[in-house]
């Protein structure tokens, strides 16, 4: 599936590409040129450089997500860990729930980074992220100790999650500007940790909610 997904990808980029430069070569071998050749001819070369530099992005996600390090695990308590990645998030308000003294060893940095993309992912899902006013505790983030493992908790009030089966597609992405990759440098991740990270819609109510299970 991966290879189908990054054959699609160059093929979007490589195939406009192609037809805008064939179009702008026929152009400029006509005796006689429209009026406005120069404004087609800039307009052509801009949507060129726009594909190339997603293309150049698309390779760059790709290098990051091929060459993700092992793990370096040492000690971490988990509890000061979440307290400062809460802190991270400016936007709208975060509630951590506090759990059990827990010390895991886990490698600090990657599993930040793995927490710190589903926070975003959680804020950027909330309508009310960002606007004016009071803020609302509508993203909380917590810990808890299960049989034999940690949990690690972000949870939203947003309106879930709309494809479920694409969580996980390398490259795939409903966001604009978003590579596609953070939900699986994400899982990737938590497995190198002997662990694993899933998402669900909540039952509760509206929302989603992220489960990141390391052992201890």
């Amino acid at each position: 599936r991966l290879v189908r997904v990054i054959g699609h990808e160059l093929n979007n980029s490589l195939a406009p590409i192609k037809s805008i430069a064939g179009s702008l070569t026929t152009m400029l071998r006509r005796p006689e040129r429209p009026a406005d050749w120069q404004s087609d001819m800039l307009g052509g070369l801009e949507i060129i450089e726009a594909r190339a530099e997603g293309l150049n992005r698309f390779m760059q996600s790709y290098a990051r997500l091929a060459k993700l390090p092992a793990p370096n695990k040492q000690p971490c308590e988990i509890g000061p860990l979440l307290r400062r990645i809460v802190l991270l998030e400016t936007r709208t308000s975060v509630q951590l729930i506090d759990g059990p003294e827990i010390t895991a060893k886990l490698d600090a940095a990657q599993i930040e980074q793995v927490v710190i993309n589903l926070m975003k992912n959680a804020v950027e899902a909330v309508p009310e992220a960002g606007q004016p006013g009071e803020p609302t505790c509508c993203v909380r983030v917590g810990w808890r100790r299960l049989a034999g493992s940690l949990e690690i908790f972000v949870e939203d009030d947003g309106p879930g999650i709309a494809n479920p089966q694409n969580l996980f597609v390398p490259f795939f992405t409903t966001k604009p500007s978003g590579s596609g990759i953070g939900l699986v440098l994400c899982r990737q991740i938590a497995e190198n940790h002997g662990g694993a990270l899933t998402l669900a819609n909540r039952e509760d109510k509206s929302g989603c909610i992220a489960r990141l299970r390391l052992p201890v």
